[in-house]
């Protein structure tokens, strides 16, 4: 029983790590801080919101699962 508990426990850090680095990512995105040198900094912007919103949805559907 330990073990199973420990394994949700490692499973929900790397979820949440996942969720905060892409949130990081792309609020970078966003703020124009991380950028592609060949794409243009508004292409990078719409790429950032793409990835926080389906974050957000992961993050959504994540809580959701929990109690299904």
């Amino acid at each position: 029983m330990p073990k199973k508990i420990l394994g949700k426990i490692l499973n929900f850090v790397a979820w949440m790590t996942g969720v905060l680095v892409s949130l990081a990512v792309a609020f970078g995105m966003i703020d124009g801080v991380l950028s592609i040198r060949w794409i243009p900094q508004t292409i990078t912007m719409v790429f950032g919101w793409i990835v926080v919103v389906t974050t957000l949805i992961g993050v959504i559907i994540g809580i959701a699962k929990i109690f299904d």
